[in-house]
């Protein structure tokens, strides 16, 4: 069982930026981001994937690609989602993900059925 805290989201202008982080309880060997609105499917955000200990794979939407950065701190087991340049349609709940067994492909991270467990969401705010 893996359990998962995030933290970090609030309220931001446009133009600003904002960290969120999701520490993670136990071995994971992929995780990723999502949001989503009310009344929305939830997207996928940025995914990261690693081997051995500093090894890391990142994976963007197109939506985030040049604007969000996806790192981890392996000491810590903690994966960070560093957003840049928000927008107001950034604004969502946004979701860590963690996956801890099978295969790791790294498209494939996009797909939420890919990760077994999941945080309880953290509310990033972008006011026009």
């Amino acid at each position: 069982q893996v359990q998962l805290v995030e933290s970090g989201g609030g309220l931001v202008q446009t133009g600003g930026s904002l960290r969120v982080s999701c520490a993670a309880s136990g071995r994971t060997i992929a995780m990723g981001w999502f949001r989503q609105v009310p009344g929305k499917e939830r997207e996928f955000v940025a995914a990261i994937k690693w081997s051995g200990v500093s090894t890391y794979s990142p994976y963007y939407a197109d939506s985030v690609k040049g604007r969000f950065l996806i790192s981890r701190d392996n000491a810590k087991n903690t994966v960070y989602l560093q957003m840049n340049n928000l927008k107001p349609e950034d604004t969502a709940v946004y979701y860590c993900a963690a996956k801890t067994r099978g295969l790791v492909l790294l498209n494939l991270l996009a797909v939420g059925a890919q990760y077994e467990y999941w945080g309880q969401g953290t509310q990033v705010t972008v006011s026009s």
